[in-house]
């Protein structure tokens, strides 16, 4: 008797969550292939000069992927895992890339101009003549990053310090 309560209490709750999770948008993009959306898995996915500029990829998953040269300027990056991503001359301007994962990723020539790196974890990261400037990584990890050649200029360090 009590299972036929409890199963009874359950059923509309289904219901109420099928009917809820039919009708919820999910925006997603179609890109060589590939389905583009937050918290979707995409590794070593080949998005070489792909233009996302201003897309919602939160929480996404992108390993090991090769965006070369693409545009993410004003993109939704937050809390992504781009660990050994080759984000080498892409625009990241303006993006959100704070609590992202980027362990030994490939920024070189990147333009993170204005981007939030708020906790990010650059570890490792191949930096090289990036273009950093006005951004902000504050509680960010920049253990073992090549930085040389990179132009840092107004921004908020990892220690919460302020380089002009």
């Amino acid at each position: 008797m009590r299972i036929v309560k409890v199963l009874i209490f359950l059923i509309p709750i289904f219901l109420i969550f099928g009917y809820w999770a039919s009708t919820t948008p999910v925006l997603t993009t179609r890109i060589n292939g590939y389905e583009i959306a937050p918290f979707v898995v995409l590794v070593d996915a080949d998005l070489e000069g792909t233009i996302l500029k201003g897309a919602d990829l939160h929480g996404v998953v992108l390993n090991k992927a090769n965006l070369k040269n693409s545009m993410l300027a004003d993109s939704n990056l937050s809390d992504a895992n781009l660990t050994g991503a080759d984000l080498s001359g892409a625009d990241l301007s303006g993006a959100d890339l704070s609590g992202a994962e980027m362990f030994s990723a490939n920024l070189e020539g990147a333009n993170l101009k204005g981007a939030n790196l708020r906790g990010a974890n650059l570890r490792g990261a191949n930096l090289r003549g990036a273009l950093m400037s006005d951004v902000d990584i504050t509680n960010g990890n920049l253990t073992g990053a090549d930085m040389y050649g990179t132009v840092l200029t107004n921004s908020v360090m990892p220690d919460g310090k302020i380089h002009n």
